[in-house]
Formats: C-alpha cells, structure tokens, sequence
C-alpha cells in the first residue's frame, strides 16, 4: 500500500539527510574515521593524518614484547630496535613521543584479514605476497636472514650445511617466516614441530622436545646469549624463505595511510636513521656461518 503524499516526501527528506550526515562523516580526520576508511590516500600532513583516534597515533605489537626488538616488554620505552623504530617513523608523520599509544596485536591476529586496533603495527612482520593479500606494509624496515640456533650438547650444534640439518628435528613459531625457512630451505626429513609462540619453542628447546629452533638471526644472538645459554647459533639460512626478506610494518588492507607510512621509513632510511638504529640495537647479529 502506497504511503500519503506527505509521509512519503517526509521519508525521503529523512533518508537524504541521514545520507548527507553519514557522507561527511566518512571523510572527517578529526571525527575518528579509521584510516582504512573510503576517501583515498591521505594527506601526510605533519600530525594531522586520519588516525583511529584523532591527534593520536596508535601502534601494535604483541605480547610479550621479545628483546632485542624491544625492553623489558616494554614498547612504550623506546629502548630496542622496534621501539626505537617506531617513534622515529611517528615523528616523521608529526607525532610526538607523548602521541604515541601501544596496544595489544597478537602476531596472528595482526597479519589476519579484518579491520584492525592500530593504525600501524611493528612486529618481526615479514612481507610476502600472501600476507599482502590480508593487510597492507609499508617498505621495509629492517632486512633480516633466520638462523638455527641449538643446544651445545645437540648434534644439530655441530652442522655445518643444510645436509646436516636434513634427520635434525626441527621447530619454530606457527606462522612465521623461520617456519616458511625449514619446509623451504632446510627441507628435513621429519616435519618441523611448531608452536604458537617462542617462549614455548624455547621450552621446547631446552626440554629435548625439538633438536633445534629456527628464528630471526638478532633474535637467535639474544636467546643464546640471554636466555638459553646453553645454546648455540650454528648458521644462518638464505634462500627458500630463509634470505632476502624485510620485515614491514603492518597496516589495513587499503589504509589511506599507507603511503605516508612508507613515506616515513623511506625517509629514515635515507637519512642513515635505520643504520644507526640497527648499529645501536641489534649489533650484537653481527655474523654467522652460512649453512648451504
């Protein structure tokens, strides 16, 4: 049944207001808007990007915060190379130590398809084709090899090529590139164990549950000098997953800010920033044997 004349000219005038209220807002920085929001790529002026919260730059990582990324657990500290990194790239965008807030983004979660908590996260987050196809990175930030650390006492101490890791029972974290690097680089004779975070890979470690880990080479130089001192870093790996990856900060899928991000790390790596973090940081990954 047909509404009166009037009621119907009084619905569509409501519905074309609603339409014109929900348009504006859609395109107003200072009202919110996620940064994954229609309206293109963003302005980058200095501290005025359309951020999650206005005037507010929002980082994730997760939890624990691994040394020697970051300190003590504490990414608000800007002590540790991710850390560090992630207040330079924010002053870059114009926002301030004071600016800056952390929250909470488990390594899966992060890098999953789905709207996002963060308007950028930093966390050992390797590029790839397949993760572009869930989220957005900017260029990267930190070009990085994996590397098999084991106990002194293991045989798997003792390799010296990827032949000798071939009957080595292997692990590393579910979802990373150090998994991606055994399956495609080591390529052993039994398949690796995997776990859900590296605490209880190193559990693992220590235990006898795996002969060897595979992870980061900073980070393979901080468990073995910090935490598993009774392990060793026996090489590193290229090739397979195992060599040329960069790790990248993570944003949404289709975030406006994107560009400026990339713009950013850009920047510092021009001006030697990145270097001379990376010098103060994580100079203990100096060098390693190559495993071939």
């Amino acid at each position: 049944m047909p509404l009166p004349r009037t009621s119907a000219v009084a619905a569509l005038l409501a519905g074309a207001l609603l339409a014109a209220v929900t348009g504006c807002a859609a395109q107003d920085p200072a009202s919110g808007t996620s940064a994954s929001a229609p309206g293109g790529p963003a302005d980058c002026s200095p501290g005025a990007l359309p951020t999650r919260t206005a005037g507010t730059l929002s980082v994730g990582t997760d939890k624990p915060a691994y040394e020697p990324w970051f300190s003590e657990d504490r990414p608000e500290s800007g002590k540790g190379f991710e850390s560090a990194v992630a207040y330079a790239v924010a002053a870059k965008l114009g926002y301030p130590k004071e600016k800056v807030s952390w929250v909470v983004a488990p390594f899966g979660r992060a890098t999953a398809p789905g709207p996002k908590d963060f308007d950028f996260d930093i966390n050992q987050v390797s590029i790839s084709a397949e993760r572009r196809e869930a989220v957005d990175f900017s260029s990267g930030y930190y070009d990085v090899r994996q590397a098999v650390i084991a106990l002194k006492s293991s045989k798997a101490a003792s390799a010296r090529s990827l032949a000798d890791l071939k009957g080595v029972k292997l692990g590393a974290q579910v979802g990373t590139t150090s998994l991606e690097a055994i399956t495609g680089s080591v390529r052993p004779s039994a398949p690796p164990a995997v776990f859900d975070s590296n605490d209880l890979a190193k559990a693992a470690l220590r235990n006898g549950q795996v002969e060897a880990l595979v992870v980061d080479l900073p980070t393979a130089f901080y468990i073995t000098g910090a935490e598993v001192t009774e392990a060793v870093v026996v090489g590193q790996l290229t090739g397979g997953g195992g060599g040329g990856e960069q790790f990248g900060l993570v944003l949404d899928k289709g975030s406006r800010l994107t560009g400026c991000v990339s713009g950013a790390v850009d920047a510092l790596r021009a001006d030697g920033t990145l270097s001379r973090l990376e010098q103060e940081w994580l100079s203990d990954a100096v060098s390693a044997p190559v495993l071939r």
